[in-house]
């Protein structure tokens, strides 16, 4: 059933092949269920180390059960530019959410960044953002705070006064060195202990040991971003002279 919802025999099935080592696409193939759907479920209730069927189920219902009915122009998927499957664009967005989820952000900064970043315009209100996510404002306002606080989005107002977040060409190299200076500052923190526990010592040995990894690390990230950086200058594909119209959310 590609359509319904996971039963909880399906969310046993997903706990055992997970125990197996199996790949979410095995896993999905077994189901007949879409490799998103399986990716979401499991990121959803523990992660691919603390999966549990029976409590997943009971998360569900629970969710479920808590959610209101919302009007059906608001479940309906937007209209897309471009000819696009706004149901494919849909699910990949959760998909994308999804797997920043698994790098490391909470899910709900990984569904407002990626909600920006599929949008053509790389901009969208508060109101917007909560329009297309089915979240509260509070919601957003949270994600939006700690993805600024990353460099990862800027904030501008537009001809309103309504404040508008925006992701752009420079942003995945602003956050990796906002990356690069956290750990240039975590190599001289490491730093500091090699003094403080006594130079020679096994304990200072290791903490050396690891601020030479790190710093290495650093260098490397700091130079490949640099390389790298035109990398993200986007330009328009033959698509966007025929219908060069931004999307505005």
């Amino acid at each position: 059933m590609p359509g319904g919802r996971l039963t909880q025999q399906e969310r046993q099935q997903i706990a055992l092949g997970l125990a197996d080592g199996l790949a979410y696409a095995e896993i999905a193939r077994r189901l007949d269920r879409p490799t998103s759907t399986i990716t979401r479920e499991v990121m959803r209730n523990g992660g691919p180390t603390g999966y549990r069927a029976d409590l997943a189920h009971r998360a569900t219902e629970r969710r479920a059960h808590r959610r209101k009915p919302a009007a059906p122009r608001e479940r309906q998927a937007s209209a897309q530019p471009y000819g696009r499957d706004a149901e494919a664009v849909r699910e990949f967005e959760e998909v994308y959410a999804v797997a920043m989820m698994a790098s490391g952000m909470p899910l709900m900064m990984g569904r407002v960044l990626a909600c920006l970043t599929v949008s053509d315009s790389g901009s969208l209100t508060a109101q917007e953002l909560a329009q297309r996510l089915q979240v509260s404002p509070a919601s957003i306002s949270k994600a939006i705070a700690f993805l600024d606080s990353q460099g990862m989005v800027r904030r501008e107002r537009d001809e309103r006064r309504r404040e508008r977040y925006i992701v752009d060409d420079e942003i995945w190299y602003q956050a990796m060195m906002v990356s690069v200076r956290s750990t240039a500052q975590l190599v001289e923190t490491t730093r500091q202990g090699v003094d403080v526990l006594g130079a020679g010592t096994p304990a200072a040995a290791r903490l050396e040991g690891v601020a030479r990894f790190l710093d290495f690390v650093s260098e490397g990230m700091a130079r490949a971003a640099e390389q790298a950086r035109d990398v993200l200058r986007t330009s328009p594909g033959p698509q966007d002279a025929a219908d060069p119209k931004p999307d505005r959310g």
